[in-house]
């Protein structure tokens, strides 16, 4: 984030705009809305100007710009056609610690307007900071066919509640969740497309609903195989609900950047050579949470069903009776082989898939070895990196040809994604050479050879 985005409150205070053509006039009257004392400064005044700024709270001086002008402002735009004029008030206003916007000069700026959405107190404002205007552009008219003008009165009615609703419900996770579930209701979904007066009864029965309801629940999000564009759409609703988020190790930063903002996030580990929490313990957080009346966001890598231990928090949950939910993911078995081009079965290499996990306990990995070597079978496996050299060896003792293609895909489904390929007998030492790292996950058979007629994502 190379700017940081804020709202100023400009109503009755200070501003000075200097330059009196066609980029002024836009700009003033963008900056009518917001309702500030406005001073113009610039020897040419056009006449739709002089218009906008009658009256006793702004000022048109006809002059040419000096520093003397600029006293005491809350910001200055400088909208002239002279470039050396720009760079000695943008100079200046930053000496006086200023707010400064120079007019598509955006070096000389310490703020920039973006392009506005606006439904009267619903503001969006989009930046690329200067470097692609247009780009701006195409993403507002998106916005603006995504919003309708009914929003404007629905920001209204909701001001006017606003004590009301503080009053009658204390907790501010109450209140939160209160005002998610009135905006999801079917009434305000109606009012959007047909606003109409506000029903007082349906609103007094949801406010003293709330106030006996239990808001505690949890939420046991797949995150998929670690891309966030293979979220679903449910998971992204959830994560943008929560008042905890306990994460795993294998989601990924790009992920958790979509979790609600004021959300709390607590680290939950679980890499194979050590668990930050236990299993017992982060049962004991969910259940601590949620009786805080808390939103509790479980996000899990993956899918919480496979190798996810989603089962054992569910058995917890429901022994304490705690409200949950359930969203899947794509696995990252399915995720990753799809985007290395490696298809789990196929009708002239495997009509079986196998899902294991490669966890190492006392030194050897326990598998029924014998029911691994099966022809036309595709064994997928998490979490195996540490284990390789076990899991080759075995493999091969049980008669497994030495030939069999295998696959470690690190990273799958991401920008960073790397495909390693070979055989049993040479994975080995192309994994160490190739210093493959976690999170990887392993691919064994034949469909292995069709990554080099499918492989597409790179």
């Amino acid at each position: 984030m190379e700017s940081f985005p804020i709202f100023i409150n400009l109503k009755k205070k200070p501003v000075i705009v200097i330059g009196g053509g066609d980029i002024a006039l836009r700009k003033v009257k963008l900056l009518l809305k917001a309702d500030p004392k406005i001073t113009l400064i610039s020897r040419k005044i056009c006449k739709d100007l002089k218009e906008l700024l009658v009256g006793p709270n702004h000022k048109i001086l006809q002059k040419s710009f000096q520093e003397s002008d600029l006293k005491t402002p809350i910001l200055i735009i400088a909208a002239t056609n002279n470039a050396k004029t720009n760079k000695r008030i943008s100079t200046y206003a930053q000496q006086k610690n200023i707010l400064i916007n120079v007019v598509d000069q955006p070096k000389l700026c310490t703020f920039t307007m973006g392009s506005i959405v606006e439904r009267d107190s619903l503001v969006i404002s989009i930046s690329s900071g200067g470097k692609a205007p247009v780009l701006v552009r195409k993403i507002r008219e998106k916005i603006e066919t995504l919003i309708p003008q009914s929003y404007a009165e629905l920001v209204r009615l909701s001001g006017t509640l606003r004590s009301m609703v503080k009053k009658n419900i204390q907790s501010g996770v109450k209140r939160r969740i209160f005002w998610e579930e009135f905006f999801e209701s079917d009434y305000i979904q109606n009012f959007i497309l047909l606003p109409k007066k506000l029903d007082l009864r349906l609103f007094n029965k949801l406010l003293s609903g709330m106030r006996g309801k239990k808001t505690g629940e949890v939420f046991l999000v797949g995150a998929g195989p670690g891309e966030r564009d293979l979220l679903t759409i449910r998971a992204l609703h959830l994560m943008q609900k929560c008042d905890i988020c306990i994460y795993d190790n294998l989601v990924s930063k790009d992920i958790l950047e979509l979790v609600r903002r004021d959300a709390d996030l607590v680290y939950a580990g679980k890499k194979q050579d050590q668990h930050t929490l236990s299993q017992d313990k982060i049962n004991s957080l969910l259940i601590k949470f949620a009786k805080q009346g808390k939103k509790v966001l479980r996000l899990k890598g993956g899918d919480p069903f496979i190798f996810g231990r989603g089962g054992e928090e569910i058995e917890s949950l429901m022994k304490n009776k705690i409200l949950f939910q359930v969203v899947p993911g794509i696995t990252s078995a399915n995720g990753v082989a799809a985007y290395s081009g490696i298809p789990l079965t196929h009708r002239d290499h495997a009509q079986s898939c196998l899902f294991l996990t490669g966890h190492i306990k006392d030194g050897v990995i326990d598998f029924e070895w014998p029911k691994l070597i099966v022809e036309n079978q595709t064994l997928v496996v998490y979490m195996g990196l540490l284990s390789l050299n076990e899991l080759v060896k075995n493999l091969i003792q049980h008669g497994m040809t030495k030939k069999m293609p295998i696959a470690i895909i690190e990273s799958g489904t991401t920008a960073k994604q790397r495909v390693l390929i070979g055989e049993l007998s040479n994975i080995k030492s192309k994994a160490s050479k190739s210093k493959i790292k976690s999170p990887a996950l392993i691919i064994i058979g034949s469909v292995v050879t069709l990554r080099g007629k499918l492989n597409w994502f790179k």
